[in-house]
């Protein structure tokens, strides 16, 4: 048997049922308003027409929500709820024309029918408000309260003014007659809350409920002002403004529900409502001045306004909390809850300017197998995999210390400390982000730099401990890596006893350089420049490099030139652009007539200057095709003797105590 097809819902344009539910609706709209208005048909049918005709335009709207309810889901609670609503105030009416006869006593069970009505209007609102705008919070709320009280207390101190003006009896009917003012004062509020919420595009299902609900309060308005001055009078225009109310919240109970059009609080400004709302209940106390009325007018729009000052402190603590959400969104990573690069550089830029004697050790990880793992295991596994890194991280570097995510999977930690637990922070920031597992294993390479001895400002630090992570990761800072040997094998193929110079050269500045208190990573960076410092010289012609003969000085010019040419070959490799600049300052001279940029004193560097002694003292003591070696002696009192004009006097003299076999350390030379 073929499967059945789902029942298409009504809908207000195409079901045959709701097409004649207008036709009927608004026939009898017609006639009612024709006969009160013009009295069509004459007196003989006022019974006719303000019983049955008035009551069955009610029982119609009644069933035109019900309907809806019964065939749609959208929304189904909201309109069972105002259907049974009208239903209610039906039956009201029902009792009021065949139980009483038009002449019910003072409070009866009409009065019961017709107040059940307001609170199934309250619920509906709410369950629509509910479900077309995004989100609540108690802004909103407030919002709510605020309206509510500052209508009231406007209604208050002009309608409900004259009710009581002209109010008596027991008070069971004084209860009763107040009841109805105040609570189509509160549909007004919370149609007035709707439409500020819902702005300039309210839908017209919402356009047309709070014209309905605007109609009702209007109506019960000029009623019970009519009715308490004594100027009522049945049979009126008045009385097709319930009817036509209810008529109008069946219509809109079956307008399509915009999806599209739905209300989204988010960014919104919401202020106009207290704001005008403040207003009115300011009028309000100030009209009293000059026109005493009721109490109930005052409090409402005291209470208003107080509700305005709490508003304004809850939208200042909600605006705080976002502000504060929005920083720390700005300084998180996402996925891991890390610091981000911005939060890193704001914390570099704190460590650098840490005062004297306090050390940070800063450290670069940069993930290896990563990517494998990404393309093996899927990018969420990718994902859970730094989510773990991440909280190992935050475990390494403890209270004191930070974690970040830079992106990617690059990892960085800021640990305050002495220099000499850089190496314990660096093997546990490696060994948190590594992992083995079946198939794959991930491992870390690292940068790091001690701050602010490495460097001055958060750039430089970045970019110094992103290149030391890269030369580990090529393997440029140990003496046994390839590249490194290549540049010296090309160097001493072209001068095959340069070989035994350069290391001549790095031995005595390994060893000037500890005398001096350089140690860790500056000192192998001194290592590497000493080695590396002629590697210049293989762009000059044999020649040149070879001639027994003194130079000229068009070939002196060509040699000078070996420098910038050594900085530029070994700025091109991953993590060798501060040796580069080492060698690039190798044959400058403290008073400032050396090459290549004419640098002096302590504006060359101290690995350069450390090398430019040793490099003179190893010349000087190994023959050359030009002249002979000199003593030991000799050499230093070379070097004594041109201290202060080529040579740096305090390296100097450390070197000279160096040989002379007294290591008495004197610290670092600036």
């Amino acid at each position: 048997m073929a499967e059945a097809l789902p029942r298409p819902a009504l809908t207000w344009s195409s079901a045959p049922v709701m097409r004649l539910w207008r036709i009927v609706a608004c026939a009898g709209f017609a006639f009612l308003v024709a006969h009160l208005a013009f009295g069509l048909g004459g007196p003989g049918l006022d019974a006719f027409t303000e019983r049955w005709v008035y009551d069955g335009l009610e029982l119609l709207a009644a069933a035109g929500c019900l309907l809806r309810a019964a065939t749609t889901r959208d929304e189904r609670a909201a309109w069972l709820v105002l259907g049974l609503g009208i239903l209610s105030f039906t039956l009201g009416d029902i009792c009021f024309d065949f139980v009483y006869g038009g002449n019910p006593p003072g409070v009866s069970i009409c009065d019961v029918f017709y107040l059940a009505f307001y609170p199934a209007c309250y619920a509906a609102l709410a369950l629509l408000v509910r479900s077309r705008v995004s989100s609540f919070d108690r802004s909103v709320w407030l919002d709510g309260v605020i309206a509510a009280l500052a209508v009231s207390a406007l209604s208050a101190s002009v309608v409900l003014q004259v009710v009581l003006n002209h109010t008596h009896g027991k008070r069971l009917t004084m209860f009763v007659n107040l009841a109805y003012p105040v609570a189509d004062l509160v549909l007004l509020a919370i149609v007035i809350l709707v439409f500020a919420l819902t702005g300039r595009r309210p839908g017209r299902a919402w356009a047309t409920a709070g014209l309905a609900f605007g109609v009702i309060t209007l109506a019960d308005s000029l009623f019970l002002y009519l009715n308490a001055t004594g100027g009522y009078s049945e049979g009126s225009l008045l009385d097709a403004l319930w009817p036509a109310a209810m008529l109008l919240l069946a219509v809109a109970a079956w307008q399509p529900v915009e999806r599209e059009h739905s209300v989204e609080l988010e960014g919104r400004f919401l202020a106009a409502t207290p704001l005008l709302c403040g207003l009115v209940a300011l009028a309000v106390l100030i009209a009293a001045r000059f026109h005493p009325h009721n109490l109930i007018a005052d409090a409402l729009a005291v209470a208003a306004i107080l509700v305005v000052f709490l508003r304004t402190g809850v939208s200042f603590l909600d605006n705080a909390r976002l502000l504060e959400k929005t920083r720390a969104l700005s300084l998180t990573d996402p996925l891991t809850g890390l610091g981000n690069r911005r939060s890193l550089m704001t914390a570099l830029e704190r460590s650098c300017r840490a005062p004297d004697g306090v050390t940070t050790v800063f450290a670069i990880f940069d993930l290896n197998g990563f990517k494998s793992y990404n393309d093996t295991f899927g990018h969420p596994s990718g994902d859970a995999l730094l989510v773990r890194f991440a909280a190992r991280l935050s475990e390494v570097v403890g209270r004191n210390g930070q974690a970040f995510r830079m992106g990617g999977d690059e990892f960085c930690v800021l640990v305050p400390t002495g220099g000499e637990a850089l190496k314990q922070i660096v093997g546990l920031g490696i060994q948190a982000l590594s992992e083995d597992g079946d198939g794959f294993h991930v491992g870390a390479e690292y940068g790091a730099v001690a701050l602010p001895d490495d460097a001055a400002d958060p750039t430089t630090a970045l970019r110094l401990a992103d290149e030391r992570l890269y030369a580990h990761k090529h393997r440029l800072y140990k003496a046994e890596e390839p590249s490194h040997e290549i540049l010296l094998r090309a160097l001493t193929e072209r001068e095959p006893g340069m070989r035994e110079h350069l290391l001549d050269v790095s031995q005595l500045s390994l060893a000037l350089g500890e005398e001096l208190g350089l140690s860790g990573h500056t000192l192998e960076q001194l290592r590497l420049a000493a080695e590396l410092h002629d590697i210049g010289k293989v762009a000059i012609p044999d020649a040149v490099l070879k001639k027994p003969g003194a130079l000229t000085d068009q070939e002196w010019r060509f040699v000078r030139q070996h420098t910038l040419i050594g900085q530029r070959i070994l700025a091109g490799a991953p993590g060798m652009r501060e040796v580069a600049g080492i060698v690039r300052a190798t044959h400058e001279r403290w008073d400032g007539s050396g090459y290549g940029d004419g640098l002096s004193q302590t504006s060359i560097p101290l690995a350069a200057r450390i090398i430019a002694v040793c490099d003179a003292y190893a010349a000087m003591t190994s023959d050359r095709p030009y002249r002979r070696s000199v003593s030991s002696e000799a050499a230093v009192a070379e070097l004594r003797r041109c201290a202060g004009s080529q040579f740096d006097p305090d390296v100097v003299e450390a070197f000279c105590r160096l040989r002379e076999g007294s290591p008495t350390s004197v610290g670092a030379v600036g």
